[in-house]
């Protein structure tokens, strides 16, 4: 007796076409265009999960440069000062405080300008 493929063929097919739901065109509707754009997109998500991590990392910089200049800092002086000083946070905790606690991060900075001059 032969196996038909009808319901398991159908069901791969739906899988795929609802992933590429919103997509623009045969994309979203026609399961060969669907099919490569869907891979293309997994492909793509998987290589920028590893990115995300160097854009955080980047905008936490930022942040912090941002936030030292309006101490009169720059970001690498205040970044010495603080391992000068034995301070151990890491950027995404000073990014934090520049933004949400501008208090303790002028502390930090008046640390950072003492050591950075000794």
């Amino acid at each position: 007796m032969r196996v038909k493929t009808g319901f398991t063929r159908r069901k791969r097919h739906k899988k795929v076409r609802d992933f590429a739901k919103g997509y623009f065109g045969q994309k979203h509707s026609t399961f060969k265009k669907a099919s490569e754009a869907v891979l293309r997109s997994l492909q793509y998500s998987y290589a920028h999960r590893k990115l995300k991590k160097h854009d955080m990392r980047r905008l936490w910089i930022i942040r912090i440069n941002a936030a030292c200049r309006e101490e009169g800092l720059n970001y690498s002086t205040f970044m010495a000062g603080l391992r000068k000083a034995n301070v151990n946070i890491n950027r995404k905790v000073l990014a934090d405080l520049a933004v949400n606690n501008a208090t303790a991060f002028s502390e930090l900075a008046k640390l950072a300008k003492t050591h950075v001059n000794s």
